[in-house]
């Protein structure tokens, strides 16, 4: 593995440090994107309950928003469940919008390590196509030694940006969808509560 690093010259170090960020974010993701931290199962029926028997008052809220994305969206409403269903429902949809923003964190680094792989990889191509001229210039097109170091850069950095950018698109579009659909049902528990605190669902 290590000749193959050597092999690859320069250019092969940013891609190795845009490979571990990028297995690092992906780790982090797939812990943090978890469904039962984001919503956690029953949380409505409990805070239903909750507010059935008159228990959310202002410590109890601070605790639901601070437990989970979905808490914070539930408590967003809630706090506002005096003013009617229209504002309850826009408080949602606020908080609602900058969970997502908190859930697509480091997504746009792992989009942009996915776009720039490849570039490294080409220009580690380019610098191994010059060492081929270069060669060719000194020593002649006779002599394939010479010419195998810039051969060698070119296919392994090629080969190495493919590698980090490949998997990085396919998790990078993985996460986005996957946090698409977290948003779409945090809003749609969110509004079932909205619905029933106002009488127009049944419980």
């Amino acid at each position: 593995m290590f000749e193959i690093i050597k092999s690859g010259g320069l250019m092969m170090w940013p891609i190795i440090i845009s490979s571990i960020a990028a297995m690092a974010i992906i780790a982090e993701r797939f812990w943090t994107l978890q469904k039962k931290k984001i919503l956690p199962p029953e949380l409505v029926s409990q805070v239903w309950g909750l507010y059935r028997e008159n228990k959310l008052d202002e410590i109890t809220l601070r605790r639901l928003k601070a437990s989970s994305p979905l808490g914070s969206v539930l408590a967003a409403g809630l706090i506002n469940r005096k003013h009617g269903r229209a504002v309850m429902k826009e408080c949602i949809e606020e908080a609602g919008r900058k969970v997502a923003h908190d859930l697509e964190r480091f997504l746009n680094t792992l989009g942009t390590i996915a776009a720039v792989g490849p570039l490294l990889g080409l220009l580690g191509t380019v610098f191994g196509i010059i060492q081929v001229f270069s060669a060719m210039m000194e020593h002649g097109a006779g002599d394939p030694t010479a010419l195998a170091g810039g051969i060698s850069v070119a296919l392994v950095t090629t080969a190495a940006g493919l590698t980090v950018a490949i998997p990085s698109l396919i998790f990078h579009r993985f996460f986005e969808r996957l946090v698409d659909d977290l948003v779409v049902n945090m809003e749609e528990e969110a509004l079932k509560l909205v619905e029933i605190v106002h009488g127009e669902r049944e419980e």
